[in-house]
């Protein structure tokens, strides 16, 4: 199910340009910002477009939503580390759900961008735009990362038979 539906490029726009539009009301509107922390489920349109379109869509709408967001409605200074690090959650995603959205590819997709982007690479984002020492930064941040651990693999595993269903009646 999941690629570029070559068939219908229209479709597949128009279902970026949702996904879009969603991540950036979820991530602006409907998250708890802090400095070093942030939390919501802005994921979740990334996941869908990801899943729907495969990594380059949930490439683009990551970081399209990121740098849209951060111009129409920042919350701090525009850091582009943070929009190849969108971008990358949703290349992540596209991969791994290409392969099925099992328990183990929900957890190991969920794993790579909570520990390698989010954990990893933002506070080492945070420690260049802060000029804040990478271990006392990723110690706060670890918290973060394993709550949202839980709770993107509890919500991705719910959401996902449900996408899949209404994505099979698109087809």
């Amino acid at each position: 199910m999941t690629g570029v539906n070559r068939k219908r490029p229209g479709q597949w726009i128009t279902m970026i340009g949702f996904c879009i539009a969603m991540e950036v009301i979820l991530a602006r509107f409907l998250s708890l910002h802090t400095w070093n922390l942030k939390i919501g489920f802005s994921f979740l349109p990334v996941v869908a477009a990801a899943y729907w379109g495969g990594p380059l869509a949930g490439g683009l709408t990551g970081a399209l939503g990121d740098l849209i967001g951060a111009l129409l409605f920042p919350v701090g200074a525009y850091f582009p580390g943070f929009t190849l690090s969108a971008f990358l959650d949703g290349a992540v995603y596209g991969v791994i759900f290409q392969k099925g959205t099992g328990r183990k590819q929900i957890l190991l997709a969920v794993l790579i961008v909570q520990l390698g982007i989010s954990l990893l690479l933002n506070t080492f984002w945070l420690t260049v735009l802060f000029q804040v020492s990478w271990k006392d930064l990723v110690a706060l941040r670890l918290f973060q990362c394993a709550t949202g651990i839980v709770i993107k693999v509890l919500l991705l595993g719910l959401v996902l038979p449900v996408l899949q269903k209404h994505l099979e009646k698109m087809a």
